[in-house]
């Protein structure tokens, strides 16, 4: 096992490494679907849906979490009883997470239009709102116009593409694949799917199949014009580009300089040896084949490892249960018997009163803060427990501000929540200020402790 802190010299060589231009390189096309596969990959910024705005901490958490009570309920749904949800959705159009806290920059088409769009870990279809537009919810930037576009093509109705959306897709003209595509905060995306260049930078990739949205509503996407999925199905970003990594660095909630995303490898891959990354296995649910799913065994809080059974973090056979990785929900949440072991560790380890006032409460677990005249000298020396999660093969050792929030006006909280039933999530506060590298070909993830805002 390894324990991940920062070191210096290692964050200079990750950042020496991630400074490099990256090239993109593609094969000559296998396929009409999957045309493409990346080699040393490409970077695009990632920015919180917040970012710019004049918050506290508090205030962003509140915000986020606020935005995403649809898509928890959701997950939870999908998760309590994952092959009675597909067995009851045969003839219906799946549901599915929806949302998020990133936008990414993009452009599309030829001449290329620019638009921001939600990355979605949770999700896979990549989709846009286009014209003529019969509803669509307001954007900053111009809507996609495919008639105006000189690489635009309709998807077969015979594509694979089209065959992965099933049953959400239809073919009525018996020639163009239409879709529709419903997310948990009742949020949709109705149209046909095409073949487009997608500009990402500088670097240009052609015929990717993506969502021409012509209906679409919900207020869950008003911050972007669409969205990217990155999940583990065909139709998403990663898969379509056969890209055998992606990665991701989240800034601090309260930066407002941009994270970013890398899809493809991190340039020159040998320059990483140095940081002896420790990567932990990806789990596959076959019920819910979307998730990135982890395999934690346990969790310290100080220096007791808490007496959590294996099995609560582990898929069930009904395909319930078991931990994602998610960059669209923002805390971590966990089962609510591992969750209640991880509050009572802290209420006895902390030398803080527990804020028992049910006003305004974001979180489950507060304490009161010292009264003192210098508030901000407080907060800086109040004493919290450290905080492991061991997974597979990596213990991981989250730096304080990555699950514990304090504020002269909301006290001091546990950044964390439980779930009654169903799976856990590994949320994107906690994965602040961390290179997660997914290899999609070892089929494992990796932490390092990053700068998130210096790469």
């Amino acid at each position: 096992m390894s324990s991940l802190r920062f070191s210096s010299i290692n964050l200079l060589i990750l950042a020496a490494t991630l400074l490099v231009s990256p090239t993109l390189s593609t094969s000559r096309h296998a396929s009409l679907q999957h045309p493409h596969a990346i080699e040393a990959g490409f970077r695009v910024p990632l920015r919180r849906v917040d970012s710019g705005n004049t918050f506290t901490k508090f205030e962003l958490l509140r915000r986020a979490m606020s935005r995403e009570k649809q898509r928890i309920k959701q997950l939870q749904a999908m998760a309590v009883s994952a092959s009675d949800y597909h067995q009851a959705n045969d003839f219906e159009s799946p549901i599915h997470a929806g949302d998020g806290e990133f936008l990414m920059k993009l452009s599309i088409g030829t001449p290329p239009v620019s638009f921001s769009a939600i990355l979605d870990t949770g999700s896979d279809l990549v989709w846009t709102q286009c014209q003529p537009c019969k509803r669509c919810f307001p954007q900053t930037t111009p809507i996609f116009d495919p008639e105006k576009s000189s690489s635009f093509t309709h998807l077969p109705c015979s594509s694979i593409l089209c065959s992965a959306l099933q049953p959400s897709s239809s073919c009525d003209d018996g020639k163009s694949c239409q879709y529709t595509y419903l997310y948990g905060d009742f949020s949709s995306t109705e149209g046909v799917m095409g073949l487009e260049t997608f500009t990402f930078d500088n670097v240009s990739v052609p015929r990717i199949g993506f969502g021409c949205g012509f209906a679409n509503d919900g207020i869950g996407f008003d911050q972007g014009a669409g969205l990217v999925g990155l999940g583990r199905g065909a139709l998403s970003l990663v898969s379509q580009l056969k890209a055998p990594k992606f990665s991701y660095c989240l800034t601090s909630i309260d930066s407002n300089k941009p994270g970013m995303l890398q899809i493809g490898s991190l340039d020159k891959e040998p320059a990483m040896e140095p940081l002896n990354v420790k990567a932990t296995p990806l789990i596959k649910n076959p019920s819910l084949p979307t998730f990135y799913y982890l395999s934690l065994q346990g969790i310290t809080v100080g220096h007791t490892r808490l007496s959590v059974e294996k099995s609560s973090f582990q898929i069930q056979e009904d395909g319930s249960g078991g931990m994602i990785i998610d960059t669209g929900t923002t805390i971590t949440y966990l089962p609510r018997n591992a969750y209640y072991l991880v509050k009572n560790a802290f209420v006895s380890q902390m030398k803080l009163p527990v804020d028992n006032s049910p006003y305004g409460k974001v979180f489950d677990l507060c304490f009161i803060l010292p009264t003192s005249n210098d508030t901000a000298s407080t907060i800086d020396h109040i004493e919290v427990p450290r905080m492991v999660f061991h997974f597979e093969g990596v213990d991981l050792e989250l730096p304080e501000k990555n699950y514990f929030v304090a504020d002269p006006s909301g006290g001091a909280c546990l950044a964390m929540g439980s779930t009654s039933d169903g799976m856990s999530i590994f949320g994107n506060f906690q994965q602040q200020d961390l290179l997660v590298v997914h290899d999609l070909i070892k089929e494992t993830v990796g932490f390092v402790p990053t700068k998130c805002d210096q790469v």
